[in-house]
């Protein structure tokens, strides 16, 4: 069954998505909107910038005009926004949940809610609109504590309070002072969790889920995972955190109660379901911190350049409800990317900075890719950065060692003095060539 697929969204994420897209036999052509320079330089889809994602009629014509057969819907925003909920409603496949489903990410306290009415394991918390009681509440539950806005705030709105005036001061930020607007109208005050995180991705048709790779982000701006966070400066996949008998925990003891929950619930899940998990140091099991109900960035980009399926064919099964049969195949081996950002990044930051050599860089060897996520062409046909988090620099290898010793050779080809990246990815799972001294990924330029 052949089938034209339009993307929705402008990011590395996207950039990944097309990319495995573009190589699904059965897919006939790739669209994305808005997309960015990167997408379509690389030829890996047919970019629409004028078209509004926002606007649900003008991506409903379109889809008709060019007989597009499956929407894939990359980012947060048009999710919680009822893009899902229209497209299905005019009768064109759509891989991404409906706006109801989406309040699992878009709402902290109905993910939370849903926990404990489903017994899903997850981090013990109340939910607060008034600063006192927050703050009454931190007071007796002592530090460290982790302080979230209810609402979507671009992935920055969670505070890990190491003492209680950091928790008072998140407070006043979300709650008195509006740093998030309405998404931190009301905040979420939870136990802090000690153990490693882990990404986990489950593809879900409402009823069934499949369990995709293992992998895990680096949410810290800095090496050794230190200062704010970002939205992610590098991933690896598989995590050998995430075990197999791990991986089975978590589907029978979050994933599936979840999808069975929200189907009880009257708001079924379609799409992915992104777990971010804290494997508990003292119990070893998986808690579930929070929801996503997309793609990871910049997860989704060594999940997409191990994936070997038809990702066109298994995208449609979940729309229909017809997972059931469908598993998946990944290549053996390892992937990294790195993330290259923006100097200044996840603060302010220079946009327009020219970037050179790219080419050079992907040429480094056969399993390097590079994605784009915040880029753009200037008047003279120069590739400038227009974003926080701008390149994802991918390589694939035999092992982790192999993958990462790529990624960071096309890293270091690539010419932007405006940006910066971590030197340091897959740490956690390499840890001995970490503590080497001269090593070159390692000491500073």
């Amino acid at each position: 069954e052949r089938v034209v697929v339009l993307v929705i969204g402008g990011g590395g994420r996207e950039h990944a998505l097309c990319y495995a897209l573009q190589r699904s036999p059965s897919c006939d052509a790739v669209f994305c909107a808005p997309g960015n320079a990167g997408i379509s330089n690389s030829g890996n889809a047919t970019c629409i910038p004028e078209l509004d994602i926002s606007d649900s009629s003008a991506v409903i014509s379109f889809c008709r005009k060019w007989g597009v057969g499956l929407v894939v819907v990359g980012p947060e925003a048009p999710l919680v926004s009822g893009l899902a909920n229209d497209l299905v409603k005019a009768g064109i496949p759509t891989f991404g949940p409906s706006a109801e489903a989406a309040a699992l990410e878009g709402s902290k306290n109905f993910m939370k809610n849903l926990c404990d009415k489903y017994e899903i394991p997850t981090a013990k918390y109340q939910t607060f609109t008034d600063p006192s009681a927050a703050k009454q509440y931190i007071q007796d539950q002592g530090a460290p504590i982790v302080i979230k806005a209810d609402g979507l705030a671009a992935g920055k709105g969670v505070i890990v309070a190491m003492t209680l005036e950091e928790a008072y001061e998140a407070v006043d930020s979300m709650l008195v002072r509006s740093v998030f607007g309405s998404a931190g109208c009301r905040v979420i005050v939870e136990e802090f969790l000690e153990g490693e995180e882990a990404s986990f991705f489950a593809l879900v048709d409402g009823e069934n889920a499949i369990p995709l790779e293992s992998a895990q982000d680096h949410k810290r701006v800095g090496d050794g995972d230190t200062g704010p966070n970002t939205g992610g400066m590098g991933a690896y996949s598989p995590a050998p955190v995430l075990t197999k008998e791990l991986q089975s925990v978590v589907m029978e003891t979050i994933i599936l109660p979840t999808v069975k929950g929200m189907a009880a619930e009257g708001c079924k899940f379609v799409g992915v379901l992104y777990a971010g998990l804290m494997i508990e140091k003292n119990s070893g099991l998986p808690k579930l911190i929070e929801y996503n109900v997309r793609f990871g960035d910049p997860e989704c980009q060594v999940l997409m350049v191990r994936l070997e399926s038809d990702l066109a064919q298994v995208l449609l099964a979940a729309s229909r409800g017809e997972l059931s049969g469908v598993s998946l195949k990944w290549s053996p081996g390892s992937a990294m990317v790195v993330v290259m950002a923006s100097k200044g990044y996840p603060g302010s930051y220079e946009k327009g900075t020219v970037i050179r050599n790219l080419e050079e860089a992907e040429n480094v060897a056969p399993t390097v890719k590079i994605f784009h996520a915040g880029t753009a062409l200037d008047s003279d046909g120069n590739l400038i950065a227009t974003g926080g988090r701008v390149l994802g620099v991918t390589a694939t290898g035999r092992d982790l060692e192999e993958a990462r010793d790529r990624a960071y050779q096309a890293v270091e080809e690539v010419n932007w003095p405006g940006g910066f990246y971590r030197r340091d990815i897959g740490w956690r799972a390499l840890p001995q060539k970490q503590l080497a001294p001269k090593n070159k990924l390692t000491s500073t330029k």
